[in-house]
């Protein structure tokens, strides 16, 4: 079995796990996520690979890390993730990528990734709930930051800190690449 049937399988099982903890029809969460109960049907049933915003917006509607999504079997309270099983999930052909590195509940959601965007290229995320926070700090090259609508420049060793309840876009308009840490705590859900 491959590595994304096992992630694709690993979805299914923590989708219907955590929608039947929070008490969630299809319907509720599909409207909490912004996403269709078509697309829940399929992911519940391990049927589609769905792209890294939906499961953005699932984990947040349901108040867990994508880590959390990933792998629902908690182990000890010390968890050390073997580089190798970093998961990437999203990549350009051009060489940009984001690898959620490790997560945890703590008392919402709380994520740390590594990313790397080539020059000239940029990913955008949807708004996450209310009190959200991303930390970022820039290891290489320039990041443009854009927080709903202003842009910002974070150059190597410098972090930056915001709410990321509004759209925001990670962007490299630099000549070399950029790379970057990055927190994400999300509240938990009520």
């Amino acid at each position: 079995m491959s590595d994304l049937d096992l992630l694709t399988q690993s979805l299914a099982r923590s989708v219907k796990h955590w929608r039947a903890v929070r008490g969630f029809t299809l319907d509720v969460l599909a409207a909490r996520a912004g996403v269709s109960r078509g697309m829940l049907i399929q992911i519940e049933q391990a049927r589609t690979n769905p792209s890294l915003g939906t499961v953005v917006k699932i984990g947040d509607a349901l108040g867990v890390s994508i880590t959390t999504l990933l792998d629902y079997e908690q182990g000890p309270k010390v968890r050390i993730v073997p580089a190798e099983q970093a998961v990437r999930l999203w990549h350009t052909e051009a060489g940009s990528y984001n690898r959620l590195l490790a997560g945890a509940e703590a008392p919402g959601p709380l994520e740390i990734w590594d990313w790397r965007l080539m020059p000239g290229e940029h990913s955008t995320s949807d708004p996450h709930p209310a009190d959200t926070v991303e930390l970022l700090h820039v290891t290489a090259g320039e990041l443009t930051l854009t927080v709903d609508g202003t842009e910002y420049r974070v150059p190597a060793g410098a972090s930056v800190s915001f709410e990321a309840n509004t759209p925001h876009t990670y962007g490299n308009t630099g000549e070399v690449p950029m790379e970057m840490v990055m927190a994400v705590s999300v509240p938990p859900v009520p």
